[in-house]
């Protein structure tokens, strides 16, 4: 599921390439940190960048850091650039006309529909309202792929604008050399590999921009690049309260093409610079498993494909429809505990995803979801620990829910507003559906237990 990069439907924009601002102090801190231990502390972006940025001035500015990023990347220039330069006012609208433009009224409302359905978020929740407020609050310029134009805005501070110019940049280098609309919307029912891919888009995007400050300092030489990336990112983000007042899924769901997308960028460029990193756009991972666990990807691991099915039965009772099928992720599913359980626990049985499907039906009356799902985890011991911590997710979920007297230690059944909760663990797997209507709850379980 993605917003952007969360939300559940596949054919869209991602939002998130539109929010280089929210890095654009963070990156500047984390360069010059990086170039005082390396003692390369020549030149800082403050005295490279011009001091004066009238439109005409910015333009060619983009044309310079444009031949600067080709150099580092590698990548090519395969036609002029398309830019302009607009004011806050009109970052915001192009923002605006984007979402509306990008999603129709059905996609808007099925990835509300999910977020809703897993519980984080609440029943009034508007999600187009939110994006608007969440991005627009950082943005400083965007590349748009779909317009091959790049969009400069006339309000940053000189010593910030080459940094979003090198950042938005590379997508357009990134976009003439292997179109980010087709290599973003490729796994059209798989949300997680495009999550995998957003990150490889992003964290190759940060690199360059960190390459470029460090000027001749190899970024590869840099221990431990990614915790000081994440910490810096997380320090600077409390200035912005949009961000901050999000729920925690929110909140790590758009910092993760950047800061781990940096971190499996680091890994590549360790193991063969910019040509290994060139690469990822002809085979990217396919999953954020890959992305969290750089060497999983880079050692040639392969992550199994889980499958799901409709289980009989459920479609036209109540006016049900299938409204959305995809995969959530080890992104997902650490998002999932991160907020309703801990951070701490996120890490400790996120990592465990192994492969996921999911099914959500909508009915006829608002708000009516029946959700099924089905998870695959690294051991018996981690799919026990993750039905103990969904259960207690249930319990968050529903604080009405009430028990069924065929509860096990494998096995949940109980009663909710809104219909019968299933939840079941067999061996490394497990599955659930709530919101089911009571007179189909034995036999979902039996198909559950069948799969």
């Amino acid at each position: 599921m993605k917003i952007s990069p969360l939300m559940a439907s596949n054919d869209k924009m991602d939002m998130v390439r539109l929010w280089s601002g929210v890095f654009r102090k963070t990156l500047r801190c984390a360069a010059a940190i990086l170039l005082g231990a390396t003692g390369a502390l020549a030149q800082t972006a403050a005295t490279q960048a011009p001091k004066a940025s009238p439109a005409q001035s910015l333009l060619a500015q983009a044309d310079e850091v444009l031949a600067e990023m080709s150099r580092i990347t590698g990548l090519p220039i395969k036609a002029p650039l398309k830019k302009l330069v607009l004011s806050r006012a009109e970052i915001r609208k192009y923002l605006e006309e984007s979402l509306h433009g990008e999603y129709t009224p059905e996609e808007i409302h099925t990835q509300e529909a999910v977020l809703k359905a897993f519980g984080l978020v609440s029943p009034e929740f508007d999600l187009a309202k939110f994006l608007i407020g969440f991005y627009t609050e950082q943005a400083a310029g965007a590349y748009d792929p779909r317009r091959k134009t790049m969009f400069i805005a006339d309000w940053p501070a000189p010593e910030m604008q080459r940094l979003v110019l090198a950042h938005e940049l590379t997508h357009a280098l990134q976009d003439q050399n292997f179109d980010l609309v087709k290599f973003l919307h490729a796994q059209r029912s798989n949300d997680d590999a495009t999550n995998a891919r957003q990150a490889v888009m992003e964290g190759y995007a940060t690199a360059a921009m960190l390459q470029r400050m460090m000027g001749s300092v190899s970024l590869a030489s840099i221990p431990s690049l990614e915790p000081l990336l994440a910490g810096m990112v997380n320090q600077q983000m409390a200035e912005f309260p949009a961000f901050t007042s999000a729920p925690y899924f929110f909140r790590l769901q758009a910092l993760f093409p950047y800061a781990q997308g940096m971190g499996f960028m680091y890994t590549g460029m360790q193991r063969g610079g910019w040509k290994t990193l060139n690469e990822l756009f002809v085979r990217p991972p396919e999953t954020t498993k890959e992305i969290f666990d750089p060497s999983s990807y880079y050692d040639g691991k392969t992550v199994p494909s889980i499958s799901l099915g409709h289980p009989p039965g459920l479609e036209g009772i109540g006016g049900l429809r299938v409204l959305a099928e995809n995969t959530f992720g080890e992104l997902g599913y650490y998002s999932l505990l991160g907020q309703f359980i801990s951070e701490a626990e996120a890490k400790t049985v996120g990592t465990g995803w192994l492969g996921d499907r999911y099914i959500l039906y909508e009915g006829s009356t608002a708000g009516q979801f029946v959700l099924v799902a089905r998870t695959r985890w690294t051991s018996s011991e981690t799919a026990l620990a993750f039905f103990r911590d969904y259960h207690a997710i249930l319990a968050k979920k529903y604080p009405e829910l009430t028990p069924d007297k065929r509860s096990s230690t494998d096995l949940y059944m109980g009663t909710a507003a809104n219909g019968q909760v299933i939840l079941l663990r067999k061996g490394d797997e497990c599955l659930w559906a709530e919101g089911v209507p009571s007179e189909k709850a034995d036999p979902i379980l039996n198909w559950l237990r069948s799969r």
